[in-house]
């Protein structure tokens, strides 16, 4: 089965386009039969995600630090949640479940989560496709930054493509999937 990590923030966000986002992306992975691998939280668009998938009738893989292992942080609907030492334990074990990866609106840890999987894939540590989700212009910040990091000699013009940006979950999907079936 394929999996898609999912790195999203522990809160639902001002703007209501955020968690029907997270929603759709995990019906769309459900249906296509796309296991999706996450922080294990049950708050937050952490939680939005994991119940869609799971309402979906999809696979749900939770991988949670034992400091956040409380009932009122961790997910008590996935049966398969892996408790772990600490958060780079947690990224190790969410890395080696994970075909992809897609990053939705977030805090510094989902930033941290996403900045980590980039610097790996341009350093060739892996080859899986990244996906933004970008609901409501969230990330056009990152955007801006990257291509800023590019014009200011810091970065490779080829690396603005180290990941697909989209806007309809639906798409990044389908552009997730088809360059997992490229490779």
């Amino acid at each position: 089965m394929l999996r898609i990590c999912v790195f999203c923030g522990s809160k639902t966000g001002e703007d209501p386009s955020y968690a029907e986002g997270a929603r759709s992306l995990g019906r769309e992975m459900a249906d296509r039969g796309v296991g999706l691998v996450y922080g294990g939280g049950g708050i937050g668009l952490m939680g939005v995600v994991a119940d869609a998938v799971l309402e979906a009738g999809g696979d749900v893989i939770g991988v949670i630090p034992d400091g956040l292992a409380i009932d009122e942080v961790m997910h008590s609907g996935v049966d398969d949640m892996r408790v772990v030492p600490d958060m780079h334990l947690r990224k190790a074990e969410m890395h080696e479940l994970a075909d992809a990866y897609i990053a939705l609106p977030g805090g510094v840890g989902t930033f941290e989560e996403l900045f980590e999987v980039l610097a790996w894939r341009q350093l060739k540590i892996h080859s899986r496709p990244i996906g933004v989700l970008d609901m409501g212009g969230f990330f056009d910040p990152f955007r801006q930054l990257i291509e800023l990091s590019i014009s200011e000699g810091f970065m490779a013009p080829r690396n603005r493509h180290l990941f697909i940006r989209e806007t309809d979950p639906v798409i990044l999907l389908d552009r997730l999937l088809a360059t997992i079936e490229a490779v």
